[in-house]
């Protein structure tokens, strides 16, 4: 078939290959995992799903951490069912417990670290909610898994890495170059791009270095490199928005590093930058430097310079919170109703809702998801109940009943390179593999296998009311958090006395936040345009109230500038309260400055307006 026949029909070739990859490796590790006498082999399978990534880092770094966070889960599975015996309540409350921190840890990392550390919560319960009769074996269960897993983990590996890509690293560098000339031209004002295209641009780059960050230290320093590049390029177009002009020599300098950069000569462009020293703008001139010393960097980032901005990113305490106790609370609610009913399949309730009320937390909109979710895990359940009920009462051995279920393995490729179901395709094969565990004589009938499904599609739809009812999770209240956190990153500035001295920490945090903003904000409709704004608005007020600490530390302040900088400071530190008298406070600043510096003042002034109604 052509990939254009296949594109036609809403199939994505690349997509079908790599799902079809990966299932086939997922049959292959279960019958591994059978060959070696493990008792939960189909658990293998669910690792190959789990680990498979398309690029090699990912691929590396992902086995990695399903690794390490089913250990750690093991271990606290099988330290909470030796304490179950104390009281079955003890049970219920530490995995309630033990999910919960694990999920508000996970909130708050980024990339395969938060993977690992959600799959952490998730996996003690695995194992100890499938075998809840036999407390005795749960030592012998928890060495099954971590041995289905490992196996699962290394056949995913072998399989996908000599056919995973490499990522394309030089189109990265390529974009940030891009993106980085047409900066300098919009600050000499040789060029008509505009500051809130520029700052959408560097969200979007932004977002882009974590998965190319994967796999190895050499990834990791390219990608803490371009991501100090983009931090030192923020306060440049800060600077260009409402400023003064420069002068004509430095904008010719500026203009002839966006030429090296365009030629892909990065050293070119640093050392232009490093001489192009601006007369009497010294902000200017400290903020080219840093870009030059930034690009330096980018240019070697074997040897990063001593005085690249820090990475110190957004962390999202607001929502981590909130997703701590939502799946702390919905597993201890659903296994107290466990515990007082008995409900035989309660166990597996729980064990999918772990799943989804914790992993699913760190998308950007769980609820949306769920949709998905459900569906997949729905016709996970039918194939796996129409594998027991036709195909193995058939089976004469338990090699028979894992090649019967492999052709069900294999539709998954078909759901994963399709347009419309490719977000279903793994919780398909997942609940497909929870529920087909090889064994003889079979002990299940159909009533047994449909209350088990039910069971195991109640964890979806729980989890899909908790997203909507508990702390409801949407890209509008990601907003709100994120400006909500930045305005008090900007009183925090305005009120700390020491503020210059922790500079670039303020900076970067809130620079990462203002992106993280911008990017989250592209995905309403609508919502794009009054982000950028509020962004730009946040980040000028910040600097602002750190022009004013600049003003009260210097000694030659004359009073009356003295005066009026410390009100604008304290009534920034305030700005909660009362916006309307730390615009006026600015104002009164800037009719005693001059130049660019009154400019920028006036600017951050006016950016009151846009934050003025999140306040």
């Amino acid at each position: 078939m052509s990939a254009a026949w296949l594109l036609r029909r809403g199939f994505d070739g690349g997509r079908l290959r790599f799902a079809t990859r990966t299932a086939l490796a997922c049959c292959l590790a279960v019958l591994i995992a059978w060959a070696m006498g493990l008792e939960h082999p189909q658990w293998s399978g669910m690792s190959v799903w789990a680990a498979a990534q398309p690029l090699r880092g990912q691929l590396l770094e992902k086995a990695f951490f399903r690794f390490a966070g089913t250990l750690v889960g093991t271990v606290a599975g099988v330290l909470l069912v030796l304490g179950a015996p104390l009281h079955p309540g003890v049970l219920v409350l530490g995995l309630a417990l033990w999910v919960g921190l694990c999920t508000w840890a996970g909130n708050l990392q980024r990339g395969f670290v938060a993977y690992g550390t959600v799959l952490a919560g998730y996996s003690a319960a695995m194992v100890a909610l499938l075998d809840t009769a036999h407390p005795d074996r749960v030592l012998h269960l928890g060495a099954d898994r971590l041995a289905t897993v490992l196996t699962g983990v290394v056949v995913a590996t072998l399989a996908g890495y000599f056919l995973a890509g490499q990522g394309g690293v030089a189109d990265l560098r390529a974009r940030i170059g891009g993106l980085l000339a047409d900066l300098l031209r919009h600050l000499a004002g040789t060029a008509p791009a505009e500051g809130p295209a520029l700052l959408s641009r560097i969200a979007a780059l932004e977002e882009d270095l974590d998965p190319h960050a994967a796999g190895s230290l050499r990834s990791r320093r390219e990608v803490r490199a371009s991501r100090a590049v983009l931090l030192a390029a923020m306060p440049l177009l800060l600077r260009a928005e409402g400023a003064a002009p420069v002068p004509p020599p430095l904008a010719l300098r500026l203009a002839d590093a966006a030429g090296a950069l365009d030629r892909g000569d990065a050293a070119a462009a640093c050392r232009i930058l490093a001489t192009a020293m601006p007369e009497g703008d010294d902000d200017l001139c400290r903020l080219v430097q840093a870009l030059a010393q930034a690009l330096r960097g980018w240019d070697a980032p074997a040897v990063p310079p001593a005085a690249a901005p820090p990475a110190v990113l957004h962390r999202d305490w607001i929502g981590a919170r909130e997703a701590g106790l939502r799946a702390g609370g919905a597993m201890l609610l659903f296994g107290l109703i466990w515990l007082a009913t008995g409900w035989s399949f309660g166990p597996f309730m729980l064990l999918g809702l772990s799943v989804m009320i914790s992993l699913f937390s760190t998308f950007e909109n769980p609820v949306q998801m769920m949709r998905h979710v459900s569906a997949g895990q729905a016709l996970g359940m039918v194939a796996a109940i129409l594998c027991h009920w036709l195909l193995w009462p058939l089976a004469r051995s338990e090699l028979q009943q894992i090649l019967m279920l492999a052709p069900f393995l294999m539709l998954a490729p078909l759901l994963a390179g399709h347009r419309r179901t490719m977000l279903a395709a793994t919780d398909y094969s997942m609940i497909l593999l929870l529920m087909s565990q090889p064994h003889l004589p079979l002990q299940e009938g159909l009533p047994d296998l449909l209350l088990k499904g039910l069971a195991v599609l109640a964890a979806p739809l729980t989890a899909w009311a908790g997203y909507l009812l508990v702390y409801p999770v949407s890209l509008q209240r990601r907003q709100r958090h994120l400006v909500q956190m930045m305005l008090r990153d900007l009183a925090a500035i305005a009120g700390n006395p020491d503020a210059l001295a922790r500079r670039r920490v303020w900076q970067a945090r809130l620079y990462h936040r203002a992106l993280r903003l911008v990017r989250l904000s592209e995905r309403l409709a609508g919502a794009r345009d009054r982000a950028l704004a509020q962004s730009l608005a946040i980040l000028t007020l910040a600097h602002a109230a750190m022009r004013c600490h600049a003003l009260l530390a210097a000694p030659d302040t004359p009073d009356p500038t003295r005066r009026a900088a410390g009100l604008a400071r304290r009534r920034l530190a305030r700005i909660a309260r009362d916006a309307g008298c730390a615009g006026r406070s600015l104002d009164r600043l800037a009719r005693r400055l001059e130049g660019a510096e009154a400019q920028a003042i006036r600017q951050a002034a006016c950016g009151l307006r846009q934050v003025a109604p999140a306040v």
